[in-house]
């Protein structure tokens, strides 16, 4: 009896809730009616609870990606189109005019317009206060921002000189670049607009520095933390932040109808219930989630597929969307001369990733589900081949020992591992973020592997932000990630993966700090080939057409996979995924990936429903 009247409570606040949203349902007068014929939907009914499992709080994060509304989206071929927005126009990649539906609303029935792209460029992208280092990469072009304006109620206008190809894939990105705020909602925290007084009252009760503190905090959309703030996401949350449980209803302004005119989405509400990370499986196999990626693994798999007859669930196993599911990356800035040397030799890099068994890590971690591979794109992405695919990625320890002769590494110690110049065992150590058991394993046959070729190699684990730190000071080697977001790449997305652009890129951390501070501080690239990387990038950011920007995107992958910059494993692993056993609308067959799949976002679960 203890537990049963808060989720009584809690039952009963979510009903009155999603009544309420469903009462005062009004989608706008030009909705985005959806295909279902080609994205192979069925027509759904309304109602209905989804529940979902999270490890932290911040995790709620995951309901704007997988809500997946943006200006533009990617539809079923990768390519962009408009979603909130009504239409697009678009002249030479430099002039880009949005037009907004008639009718359409913020979740707190406010009208979505305009003034909501003038408030954000004018008074928060280039407020110094909010936005310190002024308005977002995507909005800059030879670090010039565009020219904005306003045609009229329903209609913006971006223009820059030269072609900006980065915007619209910005605004379609699973962490979207945002251009607009609820105006009528964000003045209040805003010092132009705010009573003095009343301002200066919020940000004490706030505990904040300043009032742009608190409008950055107020006003946060790819984290819903702030249940006041409105939205244009499928659910809108309830939950004040921090909490155990975090309550999202049906979004009554939604802009997507089904062809049939019902508004989207069906289910009446997401419910979150935070749970260990290590527990999520277990949990997920007892019935506690009805939809399940996140922090479910394939080691998982057979356990899940076990409980499947008798549990009220179905197991899918969709395809891995990461160019590879683990990647090496030796640090080229790393502080230590000898082995910094080492790793900007190609032929080091070239040397231990021939070394690597990956037919072995396939078998042993991912159950033969995957392909042995490079750190590269997918052979669905228009820019595959399969020469590239395969670059430095088979096994063979005859021609990895000749190259590391070759590079001068040719003498051993007693016990036959190779020596550095200066007399030390060449010895690499593999830091890593400690946030998994499979991550561990996959190092552990690596270091048995290079071993095989008189490199000695052990793995530290740490946390995120500490790895971080370590890396962008030098401090550390060689790190371990997961392989390419984009692995389902084309043309017109970003391929900053490929090029130096920003400091958390543990490979090249201080030349991409360069790129990102415009030269305030790091050092620009001293290796030609990196530093090509980096021209390439430029002449992608200001390509006039989708033919330029795909030969950019060739020759960016030709250097990148030649090089061996970041040592891949095996790609095209399996993600299993927990699902109802009453949910339709959901595909059998996914692509489980960040971008640009936005894991469920792709398949838009606001056309998920239950079945009787």
């Amino acid at each position: 009896m203890i537990h049963a009247f808060p989720r009584f409570l809690t039952a009963t606040i979510v009903a009155l809730a999603c009544s309420a949203a469903t009462a005062f349902a009004e989608p706008p007068a030009e909705p985005r009616v959806l295909n279902y014929e080609e994205l192979g939907k069925e027509i759904g009914k309304r109602g209905g609870t989804l529940r979902m499992l999270m490890a932290k709080g911040k995790d709620i994060s995951q309901m704007t990606i997988y809500g997946n509304a943006r200006l533009v989206i990617y539809d079923q071929n990768f390519q962009l189109q408009p979603d909130i927005l009504k239409s697009i126009d678009v002249e030479g990649n430099r002039v880009f005019t949005f037009a907004l539906r008639e009718g359409h609303k913020w979740s707190d029935g406010q009208p979505f317009t305009s003034e909501d792209f003038r408030y954000w460029w004018e008074d928060v992208a280039n407020n110094p206060t909010i936005t310190k280092g002024g308005p977002p990469q995507a909005l800059l072009v030879g670090g010039k921002p565009p020219k904005f304006e306003v045609i009229d109620e329903r209609t913006v206008r971006y223009s820059w000189d030269e072609p900006n190809p980065l915007f619209l894939t910005s605004l379609a990105g699973a962490r979207p670049t945002y251009i607009y705020q609820a105006a009528h909602y964000m003045k209040q925290f805003h010092e132009k607009y705010a009573d003095p007084a009343k301002l200066a009252a919020l940000v004490e009760a706030e505990k904040v520095q300043n009032w742009g503190s608190l409008h950055i905090r107020k006003g946060r959309q790819y984290r819903p933390e702030n249940p006041d703030n409105p939205t244009l996401q499928p659910w809108m949350n309830t939950s004040p932040a921090p909490a155990e449980r975090f309550v999202f209803v049906r979004n009554p302004h939604f802009h997507r109808v089904d062809p049939a005119g019902t508004q989207l989405p069906y289910f009446d509400d997401v419910i979150i219930n935070l749970a260990s990370s290590s527990v999520i499986a277990a949990k997920a196999g007892t019935g506690d989630s009805d939809l399940q990626g996140r922090y479910i693994k394939i080691e998982d798999f057979p356990f899940l597929k076990k409980g499947e007859k008798d549990g009220d669930y179905r197991v899918l196993l969709w395809s891995s969307g990461r160019g590879s599911e683990r990647v090496l990356l030796p640090n080229l800035n790393a502080s230590d001369p000898e082995l910094r040397d080492a790793m900007r030799d190609v032929r080091v890099r070239r040397a231990m990733s021939l070394a690597i068994d990956r037919e072995e890590i396939n078998e042993a971690i991912f159950l033969g589900q995957g392909r042995p591979a490079a750190n590269y794109v997918l052979p669905e992405s228009p820019l595959y081949t399969d020469a590239m695919a395969e670059a430095f990625a088979q096994r063979d320890l005859d021609k990895a020992n000749a190259l590391l002769d070759e590079a001068g590494y040719d003498k051993r110690d007693s016990s036959g591992f190779r020596l550095l110049p200066d007399g030390r065992k060449f010895e690499i150590i593999v830091e890593t973020a400690g946030e998994s058991s499979q991550e561990t394993d996959i190092l552990q046959l690596i270091t048995d592997h290079l071993s095989e070729v008189g490199i000695s190699m052990f793995v530290k684990p740490g946390q995120r932000d500490i790895l971080r730190s370590r890396v962008g000071n030098g401090d550390v080697v060689m790190s371990t990630w997961s392989g390419l977001n984009r692995g389902l790449a084309t043309s017109d997305m970003n391929p900053e993966e490929l090029a130096p652009v920003s400091s958390v890129q543990a490979q090249w951390p201080v030349w991409g700090r360069y790129f990102e501070t415009k030269g305030a501080s790091g050092e620009a690239p001293t290796m030609p080939e990196v530093a090509k990387l980096a021209s390439l990038y430029e002449e992608w950011r200001t390509a006039e057409s989708s033919e330029e920007q795909s030969r950019i995107w060739a020759e960016m992958l030709s250097i990148y996979t030649d090089q061996v910059f970041t040592i891949g494993t095996v790609s095209g692993a399996v993600q299993p995924i927990v699902v109802n056993k009453k949910m339709r609308n959901i595909p059998d067959k996914g692509i489980w990936a960040f971008e640009p799949t936005h894991y469920f976002g792709h398949y838009m679960p606001d056309t998920f429903f239950y079945a009787e």
